[in-house]
């Protein structure tokens, strides 16, 4: 294999942003078996579904995101997948399996930094670290080749300089790469995130777009969920639309339309095309309804 140079990894993990094509091209292809597949699968919480009748093949080196209104089922359906939630109907498989206990190792999750109390006295390193549990009873001492590889991993992130810091001194974006870096260090196939770029900054989501590009340049593939229609159509290749049922998946230039974001939001919804660039609006009503 020819050795790959600065200039080719900048036009790998840059150039294909925008995730069409002919702008790179996309890195993964539907062939062999899915990764995570469902198949008719509702889900929810106590007498609600969350999910309903979905069907989803989520494939090696894969870079997706769901999208869809608050309340749409778009956590419900990672924490479906992780097995937090018991589907009530339908099956999930990973590798083929049956997915639960020890054939979801192919699969970490990033949770939301809202969820994370940051302000618990834990450094940077600590946090990465926590990775290795997925393979590792958490009482044992760290060996040697793990911590080189939890350090491998920092530095590929950026964080090796921050490992003595503690977690809540990072920016948003240093801290969710931290925790990117902890699902690294479980050797996923599959990384689940839910609304990385929830809260920060545009320099902050700069940060995680790039480290998540990276990161699936590597091979592995990335979920995330996401509430920003205008970012997702800026870098991401692969678009989920979900309102507690799959309404459309596929390139943000094909789905993102009125018809299928009007359905999938319930409201009209306004898509400007420019070449490449795609933005997305909710159509303002006037008060007196016109």
């Amino acid at each position: 294999m020819p050795h790959e140079t600065h200039t080719d990894r900048v036009h790998h993990v840059y150039g294909r942003l925008h995730g069409h094509r002919h702008a790179g091209g996309r890195e993964w292809s539907e062939q062999g078996r899915p990764i995570v597949e469902l198949t008719g699968v509702s889900s929810g919480y106590r007498q609600t579904l969350g999910i309903a009748g979905v069907n989803l093949k989520l494939w090696p080196a894969q870079f997706l995101a769901v999208v869809g209104p608050n309340g749409g089922g778009k956590t419900t359906l990672l924490r479906t997948i992780l097995g937090h939630i018991q589907p009530r109907e339908g099956r999930i498989t990973v590798h083929g399996s049956p997915a639960g206990g020890s054939s979801l190792g192919p699969v970490g999750y990033v949770p939301q930094l809202e969820q994370i109390d940051l302000n618990f006295p834990i450094t940077v390193e600590e946090v990465v670290l926590l990775g290795l549990s997925r393979h590792h009873q958490w009482f044992r001492r760290t060996a040697p080749e793990d911590r080189d590889r939890a350090h491998e991993i920092m530095d590929r992130l950026n964080l090796l300089e921050l490992g003595d810091r503690q977690i809540r001194e990072l920016s948003g974006g240093q801290q969710q790469a931290a925790f990117i870096a902890r699902a690294l260090l479980g050797e996923p196939e599959l990384i689940l995130l839910d609304e990385p770029t929830s809260g920060l900054d545009i320099r902050s989501r700069d940060e995680v777009v790039h480290f998540l590009h990276e990161i699936n340049h590597s091979g592995v593939a990335i979920l995330i969920t996401s509430h920003d229609l205008n970012w997702v159509a800026a870098h991401l290749p692969w678009v989920v639309c979900l309102n507690r049922h799959v309404i459309a998946e596929g390139e943000p230039q094909e789905i993102f339309t009125t018809e299928v974001l009007g359905e999938t939001y319930k409201g009209e919804m306004v898509v400007f095309q420019h070449g490449d660039m795609i933005m997305v609006g909710e159509r303002p009503h006037s008060p007196n309804g016109g």
